[in-house]
């Protein structure tokens, strides 16, 4: 590894910059991946590979093997670390062997839920504000020059969604990350409202466009939402289409389509491009002397590359989708009963006397596990059918607007992942819960409270009372954090496992 990482130098400096995303998946030979990163290394101002890890939900190679033996050919690569199926010592694993090989370039995402998994077989060890903010905190105990990134999708069509993304950006980038990249998308109005929220926040983070060469097959496939995330409107379908009647098959047209993107982000101010959908050197060079070409034209691009939802929402816009029903003026019931009782009886607060009243009760409950047994089974018997309740030990349903992160099929406690128009990304016959989460929270007039860091729970208390352990302070919520991973003092030099060494573990996992 270069003793300057190309990817901070560039973001650091402002000079606009590439980066070749890279999917590591099974259907592509090693060695054709290995190819390639020879190729992209030769590139002026390619300073990464974007190495994927369960790219849409689908297995593939490991990043971690993948990212080290294309840098040994020449191209610093980006590793994609994802939660999925996961136990949360995994993640500390795999940090240490980043650290342990030179890795500094670490896309801290949740992951796509695995094709075709029975839920039951499915689990994150994190979401991804949790995973950054752990990556943050081994950089800062352990010296670590770990560069970390954050993905954001601005092409969200209704206010939840939308809202949901940035607020979860802020999270994103207050708990450590560096720079983030952009969802695939070819809306250069939603391009442009990413950036002025960013600008309107005081916030300096770089960002990097999402610009992919968009194939007529895979057009196909994002404009039915799959991957989760992706998403090709009709008209832009409908006109790729049209172009892969051409003799070339439309190679010409997605080429300066992408072109035309890097353009657009360029001039809107994106600290760079992150170029999906094709990794061929020869195209990858094209597009970027063809960007540069047309760069005096970025405005009326900008124009001409708005593929959105018809009347969908704009943060600057549209204040509220034409179509949506108006916005409770109060919230239900429940949610107002429950901040009712939380401002009388306020016993999160250590020196309150009714919390220590009822420490002292639920202490003596816990050394008698027959009565600690039967309360947990009283409260689940109560918060299941109200909430959902999955008795995690670590009830934050205060934190999430009374709606249970543990109804979320990835149980995301920081917001949503690729949720489109209200939709779980999942499950999409059913709504995303972090609808209901933003609605509530906007009904009380307190979506700023929605910026709070919910950390990861603590594991070993699932099938526990949540009220014992919130009064014995056992479980993990805001201001009370549990750790995901244990960051202790690194091992000895001579303890740790050559570079080979560790290609060859990841090698036969």
């Amino acid at each position: 590894m270069p003793a300057v990482n190309p990817v901070r130098e560039a973001l650091s400096s402002g000079r606009f910059c590439y980066m070749v995303k890279l999917v590591a998946s099974r259907l592509t030979r090693e060695a054709k991946l290995m190819q390639v990163a020879s190729e992209l290394a030769q590139i002026p101002n390619v300073v990464a590979g974007s190495i994927t890890s369960y790219a849409g939900g689908a297995m593939g190679h490991d990043p971690i093997r993948v990212g080290t033996a294309a840098r040994a050919r020449g191209l610093v690569p980006n590793i994609h670390l994802t939660c999925v199926n996961r136990e949360p010592q995994d993640i500390g694993n795999a940090l240490e062997d980043l650290i342990a090989l030179g890795i500094e370039n670490v896309f801290a995402i949740t992951g796509d839920y695995p094709q075709g998994a029975a839920p039951e077989t499915v689990q994150f060890a994190a979401d991804a504000v949790q995973l950054i903010r752990t990556i943050h905190e081994m950089r800062a105990a352990r010296g670590r020059p770990f560069y970390i990134s954050a993905a954001v999708s601005p092409f969200k069509y209704t206010e939840a969604d939308c809202a949901y993304q940035y607020l979860k950006l802020e999270k994103k980038i207050a708990a450590g990350a560096d720079y983030a990249i952009t969802q695939l998308g070819f809306d250069s109005r939603k391009f442009r409202e990413l950036k002025r929220y960013l600008v309107e926040r005081g916030l300096k983070t770089p960002i990097l466009g999402n610009v992919y060469v968009l194939a007529p097959k895979a057009a196909e496939k994002m404009s039915k939402g799959e991957p989760p995330g992706c998403w090709v409107s009709p008209e832009l379908l409908e006109t790729i289409q049209g172009e892969a009647k051409a003799a070339d098959k439309g190679m010409a047209a997605r080429l300066e389509r992408a072109a035309c993107m890097v353009a657009i982000v360029r001039g809107l101010g994106y600290a760079g491009a992150y170029i999906g959908g094709d990794h061929n050197a020869g195209h990858i060079r094209w597009i970027i002397r063809r960007s540069e070409a047309l760069a005096p034209q970025w405005e009326e691009l900008a124009e001409e590359m708005s593929y959105g939802a018809k009347g969908g929402f704009y943060l600057y816009e549209t204040p509220r989708h034409p179509t949506e029903p108006p916005k409770p003026k109060r919230m239900d019931l429940l949610p107002r009963v429950l901040d009712t009782l939380g401002r009388m009886f306020p016993v999160k607060h250590e020196d309150n006397r009714l919390r220590k009243i009822l420490a002292a009760i639920l202490g003596w409950m816990d050394r008698r596990p027959a009565l600690a047994e039967a309360l947990e089974k009283v409260e689940l018997a109560v918060k299941k059918p109200l909430f959902g309740c999955q008795a995690c030990g670590n009830c934050v349903l205060g934190e999430m607007e009374y709606v249970c992160p543990m109804t979320c099929p990835k149980h995301m406690r920081n917001g949503p992942c690729g949720a489109f128009d209200g939709r779980c990304e999942v499950f999409p016959r059913q709504p995303c819960i972090w609808v209901k989460v933003y609605e509530t929270a906007q009904a009380a007039r307190r979506v700023d409270e929605l910026k709070v860091y919910i950390p990861p729970r603590n594991r070993a208390l699932q099938g526990t009372s949540s009220f014992i352990n919130l009064f014995l302070n056992r479980d993990s919520r805001p201001g009370h954090e549990h750790p995901l991973i244990g960051i202790g003092n690194p091992p000895p030099p001579a303890a740790r496992e050559s570079e080979e060494s560790l290609v060859k573990t990841h090698d036969a996992k």
